[in-house]
């Protein structure tokens, strides 16, 4: 969750969105009509580095594919379907990727009873007060008033703790950043009495949960995420630990699914998040085949086994520890996962194999321990770390470890998901930079300002007129239709694909398509900066504190 220099990294609080400019697909909106998607498979923005996901750094992302094989990063096409009325951004591939959302997209879709009745969802984002809120930042707004439209408790917040400790901001700036990021996300559509807006600093609900978490978290770990170092600041690293109290502070209330908007240079912030909510859980849910402990690996070919051997056996005569050894001795490839778990097997002898759901023990009191054998139902064995059911499936035993837990005092907080948006390309080409002011549209520009800056933005268009007519230009190159598949096409597909397919058939050219964005850009700054005005009694009524008491 940084603002930094370039693109204003999006992360946990995300601060800016830009996108790269990649290749554009041309098979349109999956299952209908719609503009060519950004690709979420690869594609460039000129400039852009490799894949560096860095919170605080000023990298772009060179090919969006890595991120889904180096970092685990799921490809949004895949969950797209799922979306109940998926905002524009998603359907065009600017959202291109995705952490867990399927459970959230789940709870949104089952919860589809009328405006009355929420979805057990909860949305959060937030902004890190170092400059003007500009278009970057419209994509983190808008996704955080969608999912609160459809239900999801919504939280948006100031990183005010995190501009002082990462960007040095004296608090007198901070306070000037903070009451206009606020207008805008209100001018947007957020709706502050049905969300919440805090800033780090003064929710001391925050401050408590990110030194429980501190507990979970070492000096070795976040040097190795972030590179922190002998030199780094203390209040430096407590930003980072205060970030993952944002991320899970919509849970505080009740374990829910619950989503962060982000930019693909905040990822490492996520992977934190979700570890540390896994490590502040009282049981971990597992499945296994007996009475030992295995890795992903080992119980693979644990599970493969005991479908090959099972067959021919029964209660009678049980598939036994020894039995899978041999099996696995005979049929698998040398590894390091067989030979670990054929030593386990072999010491577990007669031992018999079957498939169970295993609650590991890591911080339960014992009595949540002891609750939680007397609610499990059915045949079980109890162990001094662990527990085995034989009759509950997973999804069960997950539901019935978090309501144990949470009755007795813990968070059960579920994974965190996120959505990752593409870093936007500036207009003069290359990278948006908040010192390049020709570079990006602040929301607080003048609207005569936004017009003159769409006018001068570099373009994907031909050296002439007549090879424009030719050729065609290159939408997927081009900064100016990036603005329109982003922000001035609005919710309209049919008018996004119409300036595409006019652009790449040679029928639009730039001066024109320009002139059409300019005055498209200048009614938008125009009506927002009179919402904007509007919005200001409102925020005074709010219950939020817009002059920090803290000092320099």
């Amino acid at each position: 969750m940084t603002d930094d220099d370039t693109h204003g990294g999006d992360g946990t609080h995300p601060t800016d969105a830009g996108t790269d400019a990649g290749d554009a697909r041309t098979d349109g909106v999956p299952g209908g009509e719609g503009p060519p998607a950004f690709r979420a498979d690869g594609g460039s923005a000129a400039g852009a580095d490799e894949v560096a996901l860095d919170p605080w750094g000023s990298s772009t992302v060179g090919d969006y594919r890595k991120l889904f094989e180096e970092f685990g990063i799921g490809a949004f096409d895949d969950v797209l379907p799922e979306v109940p009325a998926p905002h524009y951004l998603m359907r065009r591939g600017v959202i291109f990727g995705h952490r867990d959302y399927g459970r959230v997209a789940r709870a949104m879709r089952e919860d589809e009873t009328g405006p009355d009745e929420p979805a057990d969802a909860a949305v959060l984002s937030g902004f890190m007060p170092t400059g003007d809120p500009h278009i970057g930042h419209k994509m983190v707004f808008d996704e955080i008033i969608w999912h609160q439209e459809r239900g999801a408790d919504a939280f948006g917040l100031i990183a005010d703790l995190e501009a002082h400790a990462a960007r040095g901001l004296s608090w007198d700036e901070i306070d000037e950043h903070t009451r206009s990021y606020l207008l805008s996300l209100l001018a947007l559509g957020f709706d502050p009495g049905d969300g919440e807006l805090y800033r780090q600093s003064t929710n001391r609900e925050v401050q408590d949960l990110a030194f429980e978490l501190g507990t979970r978290a070492n000096f070795s770990e976040l040097s190795a995420i972030y590179d922190f170092d002998g030199e780094t600041e203390v209040s430096y690293m407590q930003s980072v630990v205060t970030q993952m109290a944002d991320i899970l502070y919509p849970q505080l209330e009740k374990p829910r699914p619950t989503v962060i908007p982000v930019g693909p240079d905040q990822d490492p912030h996520m992977r934190l998040a979700r570890d540390l909510a896994a490590r502040m859980r009282f049981f971990k849910v597992t499945e296994g085949y007996a009475s030992f402990e295995v890795d992903d690996a080992e119980r693979e070919l644990l599970a493969r086994a005991y479908e090959a051997l099972e067959a021919a056996h029964d209660e009678a005569s049980p598939v036994r520890c020894a039995d899978a050894a041999g099996w696995l001795r005979e049929h698998e490839p040398a590894s390091d996962a067989r030979e670990g778990v054929v030593e386990s097997l072999d010491a577990a002898g007669k031992e018999p194999l079957r498939p169970r759901v295993r609650f590991l023990d890591r911080n339960a009191t014992d009595e949540a321990f002891e609750a939680l054998i007397g609610a499990i139902d059915g045949e079980k064995r109890v162990f001094e770390g662990h527990i085995d059911t034989f009759d509950m499936d997973r999804d069960a035993a997950e539901a019935l470890a978090r309501e144990v837990e949470v009755e007795h005092g813990g968070y059960g907080f579920q994974p965190p998901s996120s959505v990752y948006h593409r870093f936007m390309t500036g207009l003069t080409g290359g990278k948006m930079s908040s010192s390049v002011p020709a570079s990006h549209i602040s929301l607080l520009d003048d609207p005569e300002t936004g017009y003159d800056k769409v006018k001068s933005a570099t373009t994907g268009g031909r050296e002439t007129a007549e090879k424009q007519r030719e050729l065609g230009g290159e939408a997927d190159e081009c900064p100016v239709y990036e603005l329109y598949a982003y922000l001035l096409a609005g919710d309209d597909d049919e008018f996004a694909t119409e300036v595409y397919e006019e652009c790449v058939g040679g029928e639009r050219l730039c001066g024109d398509c320009k002139e059409q964005a300019a005055r498209l850009m200048e009614a938008f700054l125009e009506e927002h900066q009179e919402k904007r005005e509007e919005a200001e009694e409102l925020l005074d009524e709010l219950d939020f504190e817009l002059e920090s008491p803290r000092t320099d």
